[in-house]
């Protein structure tokens, strides 16, 4: 994951030693780690892309291409709740697990949670999450599950 001033992440498996010798997203599979499941919290995001059902579509789109990921079904984008907790909140089954998101109208904040039990890099579900939704500060944590 980036290592950039304006984020901070953390990789956090339950094999540790493990982890020390090879990439995060080949410790998923036969024999492995169950799954994957990678959080991002994105802060200062462009209030209009989070504002968006297509945009937050959109993005679910260009992830599940990026990452390699078959999505499952349509991809749900809801408005709803009042004051702090207003904003969307998006699901989308994918064949390996699932990808869903809140975005928060009162800070402009976006929170990712993505898990599959096929392997990907979660340094690049960050940097996309953040690019993509213009965000100037990540924090991403990535833990196996098993």
């Amino acid at each position: 994951m980036s290592t950039s001033p304006s984020s901070e992440s953390t990789i956090l498996p339950s094999d540790a030693p493990a982890a020390a010798t090879r990439p995060v997203q080949d410790m998923v599979g036969n024999g492995k780690a169950w799954g994957l499941c990678t959080a991002v919290d994105l802060h200062d995001c462009n209030p209009d892309l989070i504002r968006d059902a297509d945009s937050i579509k959109r993005y679910v789109f260009e992830l599940c291409e990026l990452i390699g990921m078959k999505r499952f079904g349509e991809c749900q984008v809801v408005n709803f709740g009042e004051g702090r907790v207003a904003g969307y909140s998006m699901v989308q089954l994918i064949s390996t697990s699932l990808i869903s998101g809140h975005f928060a109208n009162d800070t402009n904040y976006a929170y990712l949670d993505i898990f599959s039990c096929k392997g990907y890099d979660p340094a690049v579900v960050e940097s996309f999450s953040k690019e993509f939704f213009g965000a100037r500060r990540s924090v991403a944590t990535a833990t196996l599950r098993y």
